[in-house]
């Protein structure tokens, strides 16, 4: 079989996922080493990682996008995407589930599950992404299998089962055991892990095998008719009776298998790719894709399957200084072919598709035709944003988009001279095209152009991207946090718009009823109007009206949330009322509304998880306290103490800074986004002031 012809239930579309640092970009180069996509393996200490191909990822040794490649394993195609394990820039993970069809969850083997592995495996939750665990690092001092499982058992509610176990442990970690073969596997040094010795297992180890397959058997037997059959015939199952029944388990999500290796020191990567070929689905094994005629909005399905019409959605932009624009998509249905024609159903525009490319991290292999089930890079899109389908002209469908969380900080940035104007306006563009949590905006007040993202370090790589890639210096303020607003109370608001306008009087009155809605509810409007008092077609100006209006809240125009907005009533003229009129009077409605329900500020709330010897945790708690941080636990885990606390936003500026005076540069500390937090009084007091006093 070439690498031309591989069937689909041969491919494989699976993600990296894990926490910073727990070894995702190594395990990816191993497996690009042993599968023959390099001829030398590359490392993230020494900056030759082929996974992080950007001058900045190489720089701070963590990876900043996603990179996608191409392998191949006994037969099998592998499209792999390694994603960021940095919260800053978790919609690189977003994205990447949406199309992906099984991931790979690295845990670190001292470390364990770490913030970013509940985040990410939450994203996979959402996704339903079938999944193995692979436990990293276990030649580190320290480093525990069992527990790591366990944690997974206890953290995340997965149906963690190990399919091997490893031999030897921390500094005399050397190999595995395969319990589902009942094969050893010992790796020597001195060849790169590329070679290793099938032996039977070690007499000291038999026991632990039993007992462990023993556990896989009656989990099976659990969700598997076959595998239960066998267990009340007391017959145990054979080698490919386990590998298939674990195949059903894994692609159902009841199970998660679980390898121990150490990538670092090669060890454990070829089960690793095995695993990937027997457990996880191909595109024919996942459920037909779904979307909706745009038209009717009647659903439709797509079968993974040549022969349906096209069907894709481009997940992906990035700029490529040698190949321009390139949107990388996920085929569900049909062939695409250079050359070829395909429908944007949300622009409705026809798009021409240039070259068809195969990536391997940043560099490219043309191709003249991509199948379904494939992930692709295309060149030659002009009006295609994150989240858009791409498909056949003749049966058109739209795909669900892909839903990413909102920027919770901001700066403000000018460029230092009149040359540096147009770059600017460009560079900030095409990284926003790229980014869809990069937002760039202009200040109301100032007019000042905002940028706004993730965190600290993600606005810091993005303005040294500027730099790098478009040549252009620029001024940054200093961050800003994202403020909302929304309210406790229920209240009412009545507004009539009647002005002569053009020599034609305009004419509609509007009753809103606003009420709270819980945390991440976001907007709802419902019309309760009678239709003789508001008709029909002009209640979509007024939600259009109430949409716009939540750009800017009546405390500070910061943009409003969780909010659910009621039409109860209004009036109309016929022949003086229009569509704008009833948008400006809900408008005006919707914010004498929003005063009469007491209006809050609300603040951006990050978990930060801090790991420091212990000889430090009393400072430590003492600036986390004068942070306003609700510190929720402090855990011990082998050497190191281990602190959780929720602390506003507006808190953490400067936090790494104080963290390694505080710790002599030992201890460490990952932030991610947690929830939106009413702002205490005073603080509020002091906010809206300087919002309401640089205003005027």
């Amino acid at each position: 079989m070439t690498k031309k012809n591989v069937i689909k239930e041969n491919i494989r579309n699976v993600g990296i996922m894990a926490h910073i640092d727990a070894g995702k970009t190594t395990v990816t180069e191993r497996m690009l080493y042993y599968t023959g996509k390099t001829y030398k393996i590359g490392e993230v200490h020494y900056g030759t990682a082929e996974m992080d191909w950007m001058a900045q990822e190489k720089e701070r040794g963590i990876t900043i996008t996603s990179a996608a490649t191409t392998c191949y394993w006994k037969k099998h195609r592998i499209n792999i995407i390694d994603t960021p394990g940095h919260v800053d820039f978790t919609v690189e993970v977003e994205r990447s589930l949406r199309v992906l069809d099984g991931a790979i969850a690295v845990f670190c083997g001292v470390g364990g599950v770490e913030p970013q592995s509940e985040t990410v495996w939450r994203q996979a939750n959402r996704y339903r992404i079938p999944r193995i665990a692979f436990v990293n690092k276990l030649d580190r001092l320290a480093s525990d299998y069992s527990s790591v499982i366990e944690q997974m058992r206890e953290k995340l509610g997965a149906t963690a089962i190990p399919i091997s176990i490893p031999i030897g442990s921390e500094e005399k970690f050397k190999g595995i055991i395969d319990i589902i073969s009942q094969k050893s596997y010992l790796y020597t040094v001195d060849n790169l892990g590329a070679k290793y010795e099938e032996l039977e297992i070690p007499s000291f180890y038999e026991n632990e095998v039993i007992e462990k397959r023993q556990a896989l058997f009656e989990a099976l037997a659990e969700i598997d008719d076959q595998i239960m059959e066998l267990y009340i015939e007391g017959i145990e199952p054979n080698e490919e009776q386990f590998r298939k029944a674990l195949r059903r388990a894994t692609i159902s999500n009841k199970i998660i298998p679980v390898l121990p290796g150490a990538a670092l020191r090669n060890i454990g990567i070829q089960p690793l790719l095995d695993a990937i070929m027997y457990y996880l689905p191909s595109p024919t094994d996942i459920p037909p894709v779904e979307g909706f005629d745009p038209k009717t909005e009647d659903v439709l399905v797509r079968r993974a399957d040549n022969d349906e019409p096209l069907t894709a959605l481009a997940f992906k932009i990035m700029t490529d200084k040698y190949a321009g624009r390139l949107t990388f998509i996920r085929i569900y249905s049909g062939i695409l072919k250079e050359g070829d024609t395909v429908l944007n159903p949300r622009t409705k525009s026809k798009e021409r598709i240039g070259k068809l490319l195969e990536m391997h991290a940043n560099d490219r292999e043309e191709k003249k035709q991509m199948e379904c089930g494939n992930i692709a890079a295309v060149v030659g899109l002009k009006n295609v944003a994150t989240g858009d389908t791409l498909c056949d002209i003749k049966e058109p469908i739209v795909l669900e988009a892909i839903h990413f969380p909102e920027p919770v900080i901001s700066v403000s940035i000018e460029p230092k001279s009149q040359v540096d104007e147009e770059k600017l306006d460009k560079a900030l563009s095409n990284l926003a095209e790229e980014d869809p949590t990069f937002i760039v905006s202009k200040d109301p007040n100032t007019g000042q152009t905002i940028i706004s993202g993730m965190g600290e370090l993600h606005l810091e790589i993005l303005v040294d991207r500027m730099t790098r890639e478009f040549n252009v210096q620029a001024n940054v303020g200093k961050p800003q946090v994202a403020y909302k607003e929304t309210i406790l109370e229920s209240g009412i608001g009545e507004s009539t718009f009647d002005r002569e306008a053009q020599g034609k009087t305009q004419f509609a009155r509007v009753s809103i009823r606003v009420e709270p809605l819980e945390r991440g509810a976001g907007f709802v409007f419902i019309n309760r109007a009678n239709s003789m008092d508001v008709p029909p077609e002009f209640v979509g100006a007024v939600r259009q009206g109430l949409e716009e209006s939540l750009t800017a809240g009546v405390l500070a125009s910061y943009p409003v949330i969780d909010i659910k907005a009621t039409l109860t009533g209004g009036a109309y003229k016929p022949g003086e009322s229009t569509d704008i009129a009833f948008k400006i009077a809900a408008s005006m409605a919707f914010r004498k509304a929003m005063q009469n329900a007491s209006p809050i500020l609300l603040e951006p709330v990050m978990e930060i998880v801090v790991v420091t010897p212990p000889e430090y945790v009393g400072e430590i708690l003492n600036d986390l306290n004068a942070r306003r941080a609700d510190v929720e636990n402090v855990d011990k885990k082998a050497e190191a103490q281990i602190i959780s606390a929720l602390v506003p936003l507006a808190e953490t500026f400067g936090y790494a800074t104080s963290l390694r005076s505080r710790s002599q540069g030992r201890a460490t500390f990952t932030m991610e986004f947690h929830h939106y937090e009413i702002v205490p009084d005073p603080i509020a007091e002091r906010i809206i002031g300087i919002v309401m006093g640089r205003g005027k």
